[in-house]
């Protein structure tokens, strides 16, 4: 479990990456290591917790972060409250501010919220006294799955400095690939993202990253490469030819791996849209760490409402 002499953190809420030092990072993410051997046990469960209550407030579907961060409150022994929109007051014309003050009301310490509009979490942060947990706010930040993506690349590689990493497919989209950016370049990676162009912003370069629109040039250099899924949902018509067409240029398969370095790491956040941007041999294969990535998560989750919930009692 986490040891409190060695966490130096301070902040109420995780609103995102993009203002996290190196340091405060590199906390979660020991702080998660510690919590990983909690889901070893016989009784899964630590008192961490016991006491606080977390609302789990999901405006849009999710089945991964949504079961994550039950599982991890669970872990820590608090209580849940999982809220549905559909039949909360929202359908009635009540605002988020206005839900989210009902439920402190009742006595809630943490609140973890997706949402599709980007801000969303800030918002209630600067609404509510709980604490904020953004679990992915439009196509702004994710930042729990960004952690945990890069808790994966360091307990496999050992260090995220010096790594070159590609973060491939629907970057404009994508909520993850802003949260891996941040992270990564603050901790000394080398990032790529890869894709057709108008699924990337040439802004990104700013951020310090490198832009390819050819997956067979960079490949062989590649320690990791992060597969982000194809949003349809957000996307307008016509920013590719086909699904066929992305498969043949894009999609991770076995001859593609052939280019690659013996011990890259493939990654994928889900859900996977399978034979599109990577074919089951390889999503099921030796180089494959998404389920990883996903056990991963419970243990980052942890920490994260640890850590939030540990400041939130001081103040």
């Amino acid at each position: 479990m986490a040891n409190n002499n060695t966490v130096k953190w301070s902040r109420k809420h995780l609103l995102g990456l993009e203002d996290l030092s190196a340091q405060e990072i590199t906390t979660i993410l020991d702080t998660a290591d510690g919590f990983k051997e909690v889901s070893t046990r016989t009784v899964k469960k630590v008192p961490a917790l016991q006491g606080k209550v977390v609302v789990n407030m999901f405006i849009e579907p999710s089945t991964r972060t949504k079961t994550s961060f039950s599982l991890a409150a669970k872990r820590l022994s608090a209580d849940i409250v999982d809220f549905s929109a559909s039949t909360s007051a929202l359908t009635k014309g009540e605002s988020l501010k206005d839900t989210a003050r009902n439920i402190e009301a009742m006595g809630v310490d943490i609140v973890v919220i997706r949402h599709t509009t980007p801000g969303a979490p800030h918002l209630l942060s600067r609404t509510i006294n709980a604490s904020i947990i953004n679990a992915g706010d439009g196509a702004h930040e994710h930042p729990t799955q960004g952690l945990l993506d890069i808790f994966t690349i360091r307990e496999m590689k050992g260090r995220i400095k010096g790594l070159k990493v590609a973060l491939l497919g629907d970057i404009t989209h994508s909520r993850v690939a802003r949260s891996n950016i941040w992270g990564l370049t603050n901790l000394g990676a080398e990032v790529y993202v890869v894709g057709p162009s108008t699924l990337i912003p040439t802004q990104l370069k700013q951020l310090g990253v490198k832009i390819s629109y050819n997956l067979d040039e960079i490949i062989p250099q590649m320690d990791v490469i992060n597969i982000l899924r194809i949003q349809m949902e957000r996307q307008k018509a016509g920013l590719f030819p086909s699904i066929r067409e992305y498969a043949r240029l894009f999609g991770i398969n076995a001859e593609r791996l052939k280019k690659a370095k013996k011990d890259i790491l493939i990654m994928h956040p889900g859900p996977v849209n399978r034979g599109i941007e990577i074919t089951p041999e390889v999503a099921d294969g030796a180089r494959s760490v998404i389920l990883k990535q996903v056990t991963n998560g419970l243990a980052v989750r942890m920490a994260v409402l640890y850590l939030v919930a540990g400041v939130s009692a001081d103040k």
